[in-house]
């Protein structure tokens, strides 16, 4: 049961209910699994991570009935791959999104370690790397990315690594303990590593291109204040320089040479420089991918081809609130609505997407949340004090506010992620609603206020 009182939120539930992790709706099951040829499916999703998994899901609450097969590269079956740079040492089993039974009781079959080379759109079938053949009536693209490795001499290197499989997080906790870490590139994975490893190794430096973290999503003020707290908790930044040579010793990584001259101990590198959309076989295909290799969508998920989507890290698609701008947006929350938009229309539901992109990162016990899309922001309204890390930061362009982010001052960016989703606009030149909020702390303004 529950029970809405103004803003707050009341359910009343069993004990054993309130205990349980995971929730699912009612679902259907495939009616005749047993007559099927095992080289023809009626829904094939390639990748199985948030955007895969959502979408056989969603297919299965709508009462689809017919066979589903997801397949993927990985070894497990679907897992929260955010909590890999948050949580290292988590186990696969730890972090899976549905157990084993769950696929069992709903029919939704897994292809583990199985890569797909190429999609022949004509006659709707994928080829595998092993020579397997599967035919399909409908196909989810859902690859993701490929993380980008280093090129400098000595990039082959022992200990250097990508963050990709639950393996490769186990396997840095395990060398980097009590040992010199250094991290390549402030992004969000390179981020929660530093803050992860920074009371497990003896040394942990991060190395940036930029010269504050977070600049390009946060802005230069916000990156600084998130710099000083990783400076105070033993992370040393090397910034606005790069990697020039991996040096090894027996095999293995001894020193990282940055192009300052900056010669840094390292037993550990992991690398933070930023991921390509995996979509390289899908380049003979004549499915619509852009300059930079992401697949080109409409509101509906749905490509250039008829009955084939696609869907989370490697898709652009256009986001309402920036005017329909097509935009990539690799969060986790969009991966999600992206896969239960692209089931529905697989189904004829005539599902648009609609949803402002959330976000949060955790670092030191401390949580950045983060709403609507601020690309291209020219100016940072900040109120709060950066230096104590109590802040709500409102990210404009032009006379609108495109984006907020805030540390230990919510609920402000979900009411901000509430009124952008309405379709309403917050306009930075109506200043006396900024200055009521930073007086006051009410926000009874964001409900009621925007054009």
């Amino acid at each position: 049961q529950v029970k809405i009182e103004k803003e707050k939120v009341y359910i009343r539930a069993s004990k054993q209910a309130l205990q349980t992790q995971r929730r699912t709706k009612m679902m259907a099951k495939c009616i005749s699994l047993s007559n099927y040829n095992l080289s023809s499916t009626n829904v094939l999703i390639i990748g199985a991570g948030a955007a895969g998994l959502v979408c056989a899901e969603t297919l299965r609450q709508e009462g689809f009935s017919d066979r589903i097969v997801m397949c993927t590269m990985d070894r497990h079956l679907p897992y929260d791959r955010p909590k890999l740079s948050k949580s290292m040492d988590s186990h696969p089993e730890q972090i899976t999104l549905r157990p084993k039974e769950f696929f069992c009781t709903y029919d939704i079959e897994v292809l583990t370690e199985m890569q797909v080379a190429a999609v022949d759109i004509k006659n709707k079938t994928a080829m595998f790397k092993d020579g397997f053949k599967m035919e399909y009536n409908k196909l989810l693209i859902a690859t993701g990315n490929t993380p980008k490795a280093l090129s400098c001499k000595g990039k082959e290197v022992e200990n250097v690594f990508n963050i990709r499989t639950p393996e490769d997080a186990n396997r840095v906790v395990k060398l980097a303990t009590s040992k010199n870490v250094v991290i390549v590139g402030a992004s969000f994975l390179g981020m929660e590593v530093a803050a992860y490893l920074a009371e497990r190794a003896h040394s942990v430096s991060l190395v940036e291109l930029e010269e504050v973290p977070f600049k390009k999503s946060f802005g230069e003020r916000v990156g600084r204040a998130v710099m000083k707290m990783f400076e105070s908790n033993r992370v040393k930044f090397y910034m606005q320089t790069e990697v020039s040579e991996l040096r090894e010793q027996e095999g293995k990584l001894k020193e990282v040479v940055l192009k300052s001259g900056k010669v840094l101990r390292a037993d550990v590198c992991v690398v933070g420089v930023g991921a390509v959309p995996a979509t390289g076989f899908l380049k003979q295909s004549g499915i619509n991918i852009d300059s930079k290799g992401f697949i080109v969508v409409n509101k509906m998920m749905q490509t250039n081809i008829p009955g084939v989507f696609a869907a989370g890290d490697a898709v652009t698609f256009p986001l309402a609130l920036r005017n329909n701008k097509k935009v990539n947006v690799p969060h986790w929350q969009m991966a999600h609505m992206h896969g239960r938009v692209a089931a529905l229309n697989m189904l004829a539901h005539g599902m648009e997407i609609s949803t402002v992109p959330y976000l949060w990162t955790a670092m030191f016990g401390k949580s950045i949340r983060y709403a609507g899309h601020g690309e291209g922001f020219d100016d940072v309204v900040i109120q709060g004090d950066l230096d104590e890390l109590k802040f709500v930061a409102f990210y404009t362009k032009s006379d609108e506010v495109v984006a907020v982010a805030s540390m230990n001052y919510d609920p402000i960016v979900s009411k901000v992620a509430e009124v952008l989703a309405a379709g309403r606009t917050i306009r930075k030149r109506d200043r006396r609603w900024f200055f009521l909020f930073f007086r006051t702390g009410d926000m009874s303004w964001l409900t009621g206020k925007g054009s």
